[in-house]
């Protein structure tokens, strides 16, 4: 606990993989609904419309999680040469 309090250790890589599971369920949801959602039944363009939503969804919030790990990832790098050089 020490460390998350002095800042030792990083809380935000942790918050950051909830935070993708939390957008991959978004995607699902969001694709489930726009496959179902809405009147006119099931049809063949809201089926693939929805397919798009969930797979660029998903897509999209890996990439924008994996930006976001790459910069702490690049902190513990730094820090490590800086620790060594010392």
């Amino acid at each position: 606990m020490r460390d998350v309090f002095f800042f030792d250790a990083m809380l935000t890589p942790k918050i950051i993989t909830f935070v993708y599971w939390l957008l991959l369920l978004f995607a699902v949801v969001s694709g489930l609904g726009s496959m179902f959602g809405g009147y006119g039944g099931i049809t063949f363009g809201k089926f693939l419309l929805g397919i798009g939503i969930m797979v660029g969804g998903a897509v999209g919030a890996r990439i924008w999680c994996e930006l976001l790990i790459v910069l702490f990832k690049i902190h513990e790098n730094i820090k490590k040469l800086a620790d060594k050089q010392v």
